[in-house]
């Protein structure tokens, strides 16, 4: 295959097509050689199904293009402004306040990469590109993957039929069209995909059948929100829908997924019997975007920027101003395992794999797991200092220098700090979880409540096997609260809040004007792509 050559017809449709950049001059040259030659198929789709997989776990990588809109907007994550750092002009701030604008890059940027990825889904699955049947199955998995994250955020979805001439204009699909082209792209990979089966590390890598029938619950589960999404949300879930998430997540443990005990070794790279799809992605961003300059010598430190809301740490089991763990970590606070904690320090060096000798120690492991609060300490025991020498010791409230509650004028230490992946394993370990067996079976259970029945036992077993007291009863406040505790920081708590109905609530630093505010369910269209696409009308409220 000349890859230059499928590069350049790609990037010249992505430009003009999908409105990848912004530009004041939308001219289009006759003489320019895709309008004249259009999409004509691949040379080679195996290389091209490669590459999609590449761009898509790049997307998964970071805090742009998807993830800052899934769990900053929330009442779980934010990112306050400490000094001269994490200012940005305001860009962290104003997603988790829902104050957010038209021009911010944090919304351009997500719909430009994931309707680029669905582009080049398109083109693979272009007869004339003449994919295999299992490269033409992994194609669809991954143009339903984008194409509905496209759904979830923006609430409209271009398409391009590779078939028309490059200067056609991009059809939009909203609402039932959009789920029901998703829904088949997502049946057709279920029919052409491997049966891949719980532990195959290798396998997991790629989409098999358990991975898009997971798409598909987390589709029907959240239906009722797409149908709605232009007309200010809500609706009521479809009873056959839940029956077939059930359904769905049943033939997923049929493949041998189930829980696991042990929490934080589920995201380590190894086998395990809960990872349904992850990806090679550098998950360095969820270790040391939370981190304090000082936490850790690996990767030079940690930004000092992400952390967590009082009030969605205290939906655990724990002392609620302590959070400390033995060395090895074993709680000591009352906590439940899944809240993690600080360590007194180090674990000796054995050998472990992936992991580095440090004097004696295991190179990262003083960090600890879960939510960081209190002081913390070196991989010796000595204490953690701040940069101006005070001992670090990280704090529930933002507040500013005169001790009142804001996001600006923070000093380095306020916020409760939260990371899953651990430095000791791999500061840049390439393996980020994006399906988890967890998540599927809290689904079932949810698509059990709404369809009649009662999910506190399924609940129960999850906390059981977590190490979690049992609830009496379980509401739907409650499996909001255990989806937290079990999904914290992993993409979901921006569409979980929604489908729940809390997403418009108060929290705190939300902005005052924006509690009820129906039009930031949805974040606007990106004004270059209104301009790029007429078929395109600016979501409510924008």
């Amino acid at each position: 295959m000349k890859r230059r050559n499928y590069f350049k017809i790609y990037l010249s449709v992505f430009v003009i097509a999908i409105g990848a950049i912004s530009c004041t001059d939308l001219e289009i040259e006759e003489t320019d050689s895709f309008i004249d030659e259009g999409f004509q198929g691949l040379e080679n789709t195996d290389s091209a199904i490669e590459q999609l997989y590449q761009d898509v776990f790049g997307a998964l990588t970071g805090q742009e293009n998807q993830y800052a809109l899934r769990e900053v907007t929330s009442d779980m994550l934010l990112i306050p402004t400490r000094g001269a750092d994490w200012g940005d002009n305001g860009r962290w701030r104003k997603l988790h306040q829902h104050e957010w604008g038209l021009e911010e890059q944090d919304i351009i940027r997500p719909f430009d990469t994931w309707n680029a990825r669905q582009l080049l889904a398109s083109q693979i699955l272009d007869e004339r590109s003449n994919a295999s049947p299992l490269v033409e199955a992994e194609a669809r998995f991954l143009r339903a993957f984008s194409m509905w994250l496209i759904l979830d955020l923006y609430g409209q979805v271009p398409f391009r039929d590779t078939q028309l001439a490059s200067t056609e204009i991009p059809v939009v699909f909203t609402g039932q069209q959009a789920v029901d082209f998703i829904m088949s792209d997502v049946d057709a990979a279920i029919a052409g995909l491997p049966a891949t089966g719980a532990g195959d590390i290798d396998g997991l890598r790629n989409a098999s059948k358990s991975a898009a029938r997971y798409l598909k619950a987390k589709l029907l589960l959240n239906k009722h929100i797409y149908l709605n999404q232009l007309t200010g949300g809500g609706g009521t879930p479809d009873t056959a829908d839940m029956q077939e998430v059930i359904g769905l997540i049943d033939a997923i443990t049929g493949d041998g997924f189930a829980l696991e005990n042990d929490f934080f070794e589920i995201f380590r790279e190894t086998s395990d019997t809960e990872t349904i799809w992850w990806g090679p992605s550098d998950v360095g961003t969820r270790i040391f975007n939370t981190l304090h300059y000082n936490s850790t010598g690996l990767e030079g430190g940690g930004w000092n920027g992400f952390s967590t809301l009082a009030e969605f740490y205290d939906l655990f089991e724990g002392n609620a101003d302590s959070n400390r763990v033995e060395v090895g970590g074993a709680p000591l606070d009352n906590q439940e395992p899944r809240r993690g904690g600080v360590p007194p320090g180090g674990i000796p060096f054995t050998g472990r794999p992936n992991t580095s000798d440090e004097g004696g120690f295991e190179n990262g492991s003083n960090v600890g797991y879960g939510f960081l609060i209190g002081q913390q300490y070196n991989l010796d025991g000595t204490e953690v200092l701040d940069r101006q020498g005070n001992p670090l010791m990280f704090q529930r409230n933002f507040v500013d220098t005169d001790g009142n509650p804001s996001l600006i004028n923070n000093n380095e230490q306020t916020g409760i700090r939260i990371l899953k992946y651990n430095p000791s394993f791999g500061a840049r370990l390439n393996h980020q979880i994006y399906f988890r067996y967890a998540d599927a079976f809290l689904m079932r259970a949810e698509a059990m409540m709404r369809s009649g029945g009662d999910p506190t036992a399924m609940v129960n077993t999850l906390r059981t096997t977590r190490g979690a007291t049992p609830l009496a009863s379980v509401s739907e406040q409650e499996l909001l609260d255990e989806r937290g505790r079990e999904l914290y920081i992993e993409g979901w708590r921006r569409q979980d809040m929604i489908r729940f109905g809390q997403y418009l609530r108060q929290w705190e630093f939300k902005g005052d004007t924006e509690t009820g505010n129906t039009t930031r369910l949805l974040f606007p269209i990106p004004l270059p792509q209104l301009l790029a696409n007429p078929n395109l009308v600016q979501n409510p409220g924008y």
